[in-house]
C-alpha cells in the first residue's frame, strides 16, 4: 500500500528562511501550505516554484499575531489534516533593556511567541499522530547582541515552549524541535546583514566555519530534521548558526 504524501503548513513562507524551506522540503516529496502576511506575489512564486518540482501547493493569508481568524484548508490535498508545522514567521525590532518601548515589546510578543502558541494549539486536531513541529527560535537565545535583549529573550520562552509541547504531544508520537539560526543574509532586519559586507566580514570572524549563512542553510536543516529517521529526536534546541560565538 502506498504511502500517503506528507503535507507541510510553513508560516511565513513567501520568502527568505520559509520559502527555502518549503522548497527543500518539496524536494523531498512533501506538499505545502504556505502562509504570508503580505507579499502575496512572493507566496504565489513560490506555488509555481513548487509545482514546477512536482508537488502540490498552496498560499494562503495569516498574520500570526492573530492566529484566530485562521481556518487551515486542507481540501486541495485530499486529506484533513497536516503532518508537519513549521512556525517559521516573524520579524526583529531594535531595543535596549534601557529603552524598548512597551508596543515593540507586545508586538514581537504576539509573533513570536503568543502567535505560535495559540496557532499550534488550534491545529493541534488536525496535526495527524507521528507527526512533527519546528518552532524557529535564534543564536541570540544563547548569545548576546546589542538591541536584541526583547527579540532574544522571547525566543528563549519559546525555546522552553518547545519542550513542553514536546512533553504533552508525545502520546500522540508528534515530535516538537527548535531550529536557531545564527545570523542570516535576509530580507529580516531589513536586509541589514544581507546588504552590509563589513557587518558580514565580522560576523565571519565569529564563527567557526568563516561565512555568515544563506537561507538555504537553514532551509535544509529544517528539511532534514523532518526526514524519515528523525522521529527519535524531540525537546531539543538545534543551533544552525556555522559555530558562531564558540
Amino acid at each position: 500500500m502506498r504511502s500517503m504524501t506528507k503535507l507541510a503548513l510553513i508560516t511565513g513562507a513567501n520568502r527568505g528562511i520559509g520559502r527555502s524551506a518549503a522548497l527543500h522540503l518539496a524536494r523531498d516529496g512533501v506538499d505545502v501550505i504556505a502562509t504570508y502576511r503580505s507579499h502575496a506575489d512572493e507566496a504565489e512564486s513560490l506555488v509555481r516554484e513548487i509545482e514546477a518540482l512536482g508537488r502540490r501547493a498552496t498560499a494562503v493569508p495569516l498574520d500570526v499575531a492573530r492566529p484566530h481568524e485562521f481556518t487551515l484548508d486542507t481540501s486541495p490535498f485530499g486529506r484533513d489534516t497536516i503532518d508537519f508545522l513549521v512556525n517559521n514567521a516573524g520579524f526583529s525590532r531594535d531595543g535596549l533593556v534601557a529603552d524598548v518601548r512597551e508596543e515593540d515589546v507586545d508586538a514581537l510578543f504576539a509573533v513570536h511567541f503568543k502567535g505560535p502558541l495559540l496557532l499550534t494549539q488550534a491545529l493541534l486536531p488536525r496535526i495527524a499522530d507521528g507527526g512533527a513541529i519546528v518552532n524557529l527560535s535564534t543564536g541570540l537565545a544563547r548569545f548576546t547582541t546589542p538591541q536584541r535583549a526583547v527579540y532574544g529573550s522571547i525566543k528563549g520562552a519559546l525555546e522552553v515552549l518547545t519542550r513542553y509541547m514536546a512533553a504533552e504531544l508525545g502520546p500522540r508520537g508528534i515530535t516538537a524541535n527548535v531550529i536557531a539560526p545564527g545570523p542570516v543574509m535576509t530580507d529580516f532586519s531589513d536586509g541589514f546583514i544581507r546588504d552590509t559586507p563589513e557587518v558580514q566580514a565580522h560576523l565571519a570572524e565569529l564563527t567557526a566555519l568563516g561565512r555568515v549563512a544563506t537561507a538555504d542553510d537553514i532551509g535544509a536543516a529544517i528539511a532534514n530534521l523532518l526526514r524519515p529517521g528523525n522521529g527519535w529526536i524531540t525537546g531539543q534546541r538545534i543551533e544552525v548558526s556555522g559555530g558562531i560565538h564558540l
